[in-house]
């Protein structure tokens, strides 16, 4: 096999995605600018949607798993009054009405509905595959395919603003579980008014441990890059463990840390009785993930190389 080309970079890119580009294109741009060997992106953003996009390189890969299932949050302006093909301002009309009439009371009323455990029907225009094709690339050239209902929940969903007129506005703030399609709370929210609506933005706020203030925007990596400030882009990369800091950690010795890089379980005093846990050396490295045994051992689940 060939070198891989690009640096051995290991660590988690927290992107502040721009409008009008797709979350992988973002990703190529991001990998270009650090020259790294090996990226990936932990869940796509619609191209219309702006924010939190980790990004992770090398190593980090391994863990992306847990971004991609984390839950997340957004805030988003729904405009009441009209249905568009795609569910968001990117779309061709379907249909118009005059939703001067709505009260803030009534959406008030309508938003009670999707908070909790929902079932949502993802939109055609979503980036789920169907036999290996996106179903947005499907819907551009016309087609519709029968999706599953899958059920979501929403944490919290609140109105944040309200902005009556013959095509009114709202500004919602929600916290939702992985698969939670937005497009479809302002398509289902506008049904259930008789409206119609659909997202004229979208800004994702928080996504598991990250948030807005980690954010890095491409224009301010491009500045480092262009004045050759190599080092600086490297220390805004958060450690491949920051993206599990929803589980426990447990440290060992250096001798368990090597029969544990053997493959071999290894008993870890104090440790939870059971589940996976983030392992680290002693001395503060980070090893990867394990999981408890019913003997209270640790195993070794998905450990990162070193050394390279």
């Amino acid at each position: 096999m060939g070198q891989r080309k690009g640096r051995p970079l290991d660590g988690i890119l927290v992107l502040d995605k721009p409008a009008e580009m797709s979350s992988n294109k973002a990703l190529q741009c991001a990998k270009r600018l650090y020259f790294a060997a090996k990226a990936g992106h932990t869940g796509s953003l619609d191209p219309l949607a702006t924010g939190v996009l980790p990004l992770c390189f090398g190593e980090a890969t391994k863990f992306s798993q847990y971004l991609l299932d984390a839950d997340k949050a957004y805030a988003s302006t729904f405009v009441l009054g009209e249905s568009r093909t795609t569910g968001d301002a990117e779309g061709e009309v379907l249909a118009s009405s005059d939703a001067s009439a709505l009260t803030r009371e009534q959406l008030e009323s309508a938003l009670a509905a999707f908070r909790g455990d929902i079932d949502q029907v993802p939109s055609m225009y979503s980036a789920i595959k169907h036999e290996g094709q996106p179903l947005y690339k499907l819907a551009r050239k016309g087609l519709e395919v029968e999706r599953k209902v899958r059920q979501v929940r929403i944490h919290v969903l609140e109105l944040r603003d309200f902005r009556p007129g013959t095509r009114a506005e709202v500004d919602v703030y929600l916290e939702c579980s992985k698969g939670t399609y937005v497009r479809s709370i302002a398509e289902d929210l506008g049904a259930a008014l008789g409206c119609g609506a659909y997202v004229s933005a979208l800004r994702r706020t928080r996504a598991g441990p990250f948030t807005l203030e980690h954010c890095v925007s491409l224009q301010t990596l491009e500045a480092l890059k262009n004045n050759e400030q190599l080092e600086q882009m490297d220390a805004l990369l958060l450690p491949a463990d920051t993206a599990l800091d929803a589980l426990p950690m447990v440290r060992l010795t250096e001798s368990g840390g090597f029969y544990l890089r053997q493959g071999q379980p290894v008993l870890v005093p104090n440790a939870p009785h059971s589940g996976m846990v983030r392992v680290a050396l002693e001395t503060g490295q980070f090893l990867g993930i394990g999981e408890i045994l019913d003997d209270g051992r640790v195993a070794p689940r998905r450990l990162i190389v070193t050394g390279r």
